[in-house]
């Protein structure tokens, strides 16, 4: 999963952009290739371009309805051409790729939610993601008018009742409803989890080498998240390199705002130095 110089510098590029500026599809196809290193990127680029088309063939002229954009969005990805979701792709590395989403026409939540929002996008409709409690959701809105919609169940329609009945059965029967469950995604945030996805799996099957590199690309996305250098760093230190483990843990410091944060970081590089020095 170690990407090569390109998808390196491609990905350090997207880094140096603002959060409005980065192209969803061209982000992910980056990460996807990141793991497929031999796969040329041009079909997946097509197939995109072909959703876009399709999908804007069917919502006819602007001014469209908010209905009529989410029903051509519906009719041309999940039932034209496949696209859905079921339970064994969470136990599936290959369906936070989103070439191999692509081939196979199922995914993550979000990888399927990134492809409608990228699509709703490019036709100039306004979209986002919604980080909700156990489940990536899409929101469409045209004027005052929103519509939140479940990229995992064919854009079914998420009422206030169908969103309180999920969060209950993900977060219990106290949890409510707030609006910070509401806030739109940035684009990193999206990358962000679908890369948490993988790093999330590797990690629980011990994986810690492969898990690596995918953080790595999550820094080159989102160069001055210090969480993510501590997270490096930790992981450098786990495998041994402790030169490495340093620098990531260096960089932790100089990007965080946690004072305690920076404290308690600084006296485990104290610590690495002084078992290198041992050795």
């Amino acid at each position: 999963m170690i990407a090569d110089g390109s998808i390196e510098k491609r990905l350090r590029a997207f880094g140096e952009l603002a959060d409005g500026e980065i192209d969803l599809a061209e982000a992910a196809l980056t990460l996807a290739r990141a793991a497929r290193p031999h796969v040329s990127e041009a079909p997946y680029r097509r197939h995109i371009e072909s959703l876009i088309e399709e999908v804007g063939v069917y919502a006819g002229t602007p001014p469209n309805s908010l209905e009529l954009r989410v029903e051509s969005l519906r009719r041309v990805i999940f039932r034209r051409y496949g696209y859905g979701g079921d339970e064994g792709v969470f136990d599936d590395l290959d369906s936070a790729n989103l070439m191999f989403v692509i081939d196979r026409r199922r995914g993550l939540p979000v990888v399927i939610g990134l492809l409608v929002i990228h699509v709703a996008r490019r036709l100039g409709w306004n979209a986002d993601g919604i980080d909700f409690p156990g489940r990536f959701l899409a929101r469409l809105e045209d004027g005052p008018r929103r519509m939140i919609v479940d990229p995992f169940e064919d854009l079914a329609e998420m009422s206030p009742f169908a969103l309180r009945v999920l969060l209950k059965t993900v977060s219990g029967n106290d949890a409510e409803l707030t609006p910070a469950m509401f806030e739109p995604m940035e684009n990193r945030a999206i990358l962000a989890r679908i890369q948490n996805n993988l790093k999330v799996r590797l990690l629980r099957a011990r994986r810690v080498e492969d898990a690596l590199p995918v953080i790595e690309n999550m820094i080159l996305l989102d160069p001055t998240n210090a969480g993510l250098h501590r997270e490096s760093g930790l992981i450098h230190a786990r495998l041994g390199l402790i030169d490495q483990a340093i620098e990531k843990l260096e960089s932790y410091i100089r990007l965080s705002p946690s004072e305690s944060g920076r404290y308690r970081v600084s006296i485990l590089i104290r610590d690495l130095r002084a078992g290198r020095n041992e050795t």
